[in-house]
């Protein structure tokens, strides 16, 4: 019934009569600090969109916690156009892209560069276009950046990784070249995936969507796709050494992880050295994962979520043997962007708290997690009224946001 199913960008659905949230534009009143080390009341009090009941006690609508330590918060500049991923260069600035396939350095008091050209043509469509980015570990001595952006081929379109060198006056990429494609296209401008992290061995780690219809969900589950996975590669774009699958007939050797939904955060944990991931469910589900190699994550065999139509996705299944379970899930959706876990010293409450951009519910979500399980949650900045796309901890110990509406946010202790 369905051939492309809606995505994170509507506000309201209207259902038999009764407006009901899917996924963003609602605002939230603005927290202010309270300074209690309690834990309270959760933080979401909206009703949920099924009755299902989760896995485990703790495992959605913890209680809600409240920085202690005063912060500061301000806007650096407002004149970015849709910037969707930032990381940081060594020298302390900061490296955003745009999806329309511009490329900017912007320094920590929010002044930006020129656009950066060489950037290989973007298909600027629906969520596709210039994507996550991270610069190489040896970035001091090779000056090369790797990107993910949307990818138009003669049969439709996929995520792409490319690769370049940043010229020594920063105003181009140089040799620009596709390193992976996460194949088969599809013509669709949906569920793209498209974040990149570093492992401490110098591989990438890159999400991919499963393109959002219902002929291409089913890949998340085929291991002989690239739709829906979380891939491990070198970085010139091959399977990289220790993947779960390497050698194994008929299954893709660069796959780390599978049975996902649309990843648009990766991060490693400081203080354990785990991958976690949040990707978005459909209408509830939204998830955070502790990645593990070789595992399936479930999509579409189970999730929290129901179709944006309000009926039941499959079977209708929440737990099945052999399918992990999300560490949190949102119901509603909070639709989670960018992630980065805080490893500074500026505010040590935070030490080691995930961060996670909220696009449809305008806010940042702190999440202490303890033994691999969240143990509060709280919302910040939510009355800027900001969809929030990406984080990352700066070389300062700040945390630094980018939006959808264009602006530029450093977080840091008063």
């Amino acid at each position: 019934m369905y051939k492309h199913l809606k995505h994170h960008y509507l506000t309201m659905i209207c259902i038999g009569g009764v407006s009901a949230l899917v996924s963003c534009g609602e605002g939230t009143p603005k927290s202010p600090v309270v300074k209690t080390d309690s834990t309270g009341a959760p933080v979401e009090n909206t009703k949920a969109n099924s009755d299902y009941k989760p896995a485990f006690a703790g495992q959605t609508r913890i209680g809600s916690v409240k920085t202690v330590t005063p912060y500061d918060y301000k806007v650096l500049d407002s004149t970015l156009k849709s910037p969707w991923g930032i990381t940081n260069l060594p020298d302390g600035r900061l490296i955003i892209t745009e999806k329309s396939g511009v490329l900017r350095i912007a320094s920590t008091d929010g002044k930006l560069s020129e656009p950066i050209t060489g950037i290989l043509p973007v298909k600027f469509a629906g969520q596709g276009g210039l994507l996550g980015i991270r610069v190489d570990p040896d970035f001091g001595s090779n000056r090369m950046v790797y990107w993910v952006f949307s990818e138009e081929r003669p049969e439709g379109t996929l995520t792409a990784v490319a690769k370049g060198k940043l010229s020594a006056d920063e105003k181009k990429i140089e040799n620009a070249a596709v390193i992976y494609r996460a194949t088969p296209a599809h013509k669709s401008d949906l569920h793209y995936g498209g974040r990149i992290v570093f492992d401490k061995d110098g591989n990438l780690l890159v999400s991919t969507g499963e393109r959002s219809d219902l002929e291409t969900r089913p890949q998340a589950q085929d291991l002989n796709s690239g739709l829906g996975k979380v891939v491990r590669i070198t970085k010139d774009g091959q399977p990289a050494a220790g993947n779960p699958f390497l050698g194994k007939t008929g299954i893709r050797p660069e796959i780390y992880s599978y049975g996902h939904r649309n990843v648009q955060g990766l991060a490693f944990n400081p203080a354990t050295g785990d991958l976690w991931e949040t990707e978005f469910g459909p209408r509830g589900g939204d998830e955070l994962n502790r990645i593990e190699p070789g595992k399936n994550y479930g999509w579409p065999i189970i999730t929290y979520g129901i179709e944006y139509s309000g009926e039941k996705v499959g079977d209708s299944l929440q737990q099945k043997e052999g399918l992990e379970q999300p560490v949190y899930y949102w119901d509603p959706v909070i639709s989670p962007s960018g992630i980065t876990f805080y490893s500074g010293n500026g505010l040590p409450e935070w030490k080691n708290n995930l961060f996670i951009a909220s696009l449809s519910r305008t806010h940042i979500a702190r999440l202490v997690i303890e033994n691999n399980k969240v143990v509060g949650e709280e919302r910040l900045l939510a009355g800027e009224g900001q969809r929030f796309r990406d984080i990352t901890e700066g070389k300062d110990g700040a945390l630094y946001a980018i939006t959808d509406m264009g602006k530029l946010y450093r977080i840091s202790k008063k």
